[in-house]
């Protein structure tokens, strides 16, 4: 007990500046909130290449921290259980990104291109793959978008490319 008073005594006399005030310390705000699907909208897959699509988000709820990376899956095939998933292979380090109300965020997905012009190819030797939309993973909710173009995903291989989530 004697310790503790002696600590408390000690802490004190170290708080006070001249003329008998204490020093506040300043204030740290806690940590947002992991973003939730529902409070973000998407935007888009904007065409940034002939194999690249930029997908943002919009945070339309309180102050969040987007975290990490999508999942993608290839969509539009007439049902839902026709969805491709696809192996998400991370570009970047994921760092969180605070989006405070009406900020987005975007991730760039790379896909292996088609070669060729019309039916085009894989220089795999696999056939293309092609899908009117995609179902992109973000704050466990998937948002379905199509290309900003109005053509369609095209891609060899099962693998997309992902930047981390940034502001």
């Amino acid at each position: 007990m004697r310790v503790t008073r002696k600590a408390a005594a000690l802490g004190a006399a170290t708080a006070l500046l001249a003329g008998g005030m204490f020093l506040a310390t300043p204030a740290v705000a806690a940590p947002a909130a992991a973003c939730t699907g529902d409070q973000l909208s998407a935007t888009g897959a904007d065409r940034t290449g002939s194999d690249r699509v930029r997908f943002t988000v919009v945070n339309e709820g309180p102050a969040c921290e987007l975290r990490g990376f999508p999942t993608v899956a290839l969509s539009g095939q007439g049902s839902p259980d026709q969805n491709k998933a696809l192996r998400v292979i991370p570009r970047g380090q994921a760092r969180p990104v605070l989006l405070p109300q009406g900020a987005s965020a975007s991730t760039v997905l790379t896909f292996t291109p088609v070669l060729g012009e019309a039916d085009g190819y894989c220089a795999s030797g696999a056939d293309p793959t092609v899908a009117p939309s995609l179902v992109v993973g973000v704050a466990r909710m998937g948002f379905q978008v199509a290309p900003s173009d109005g053509g369609r995903f095209a891609l060899c291989g099962d693998t997309v490319r992902a930047t981390a989530f940034r502001p």
